[in-house]
């Protein structure tokens, strides 16, 4: 199961927290981004709870976690998943 998640973060923290989280065995990208969120990351789960364990226990957690969005990916045409 792949995902979205869009991170707001407190100023100034952006670039130590993405290198913070691209270590996460559950991200396989991880974007610094201009606009209204800071941090695009892409993640690759299990299922469901699995989505919600790293949301709640690993990412929320950290300090300059502002804001989440999620979007759970149901169709992917291009690249095509492995």
């Amino acid at each position: 199961m792949l995902a979205y998640i869009l991170i707001t973060v407190k100023s100034g923290s952006e670039r130590e927290f993405l290198k913070e989280i691209s270590e996460f065995k559950e991200v396989v990208e991880a974007n610094l981004v201009i606009g209204e969120n800071d941090v695009v990351i892409k993640i690759q789960v299990d299922d469901i709870s699995h989505i919600d364990t790293f949301l709640t226990d690993k990412l929320r957690v950290l300090p300059d976690v502002f804001l989440t969005t999620t979007m759970i990916i149901t169709e992917q045409i291009k690249p095509k998943p492995q």
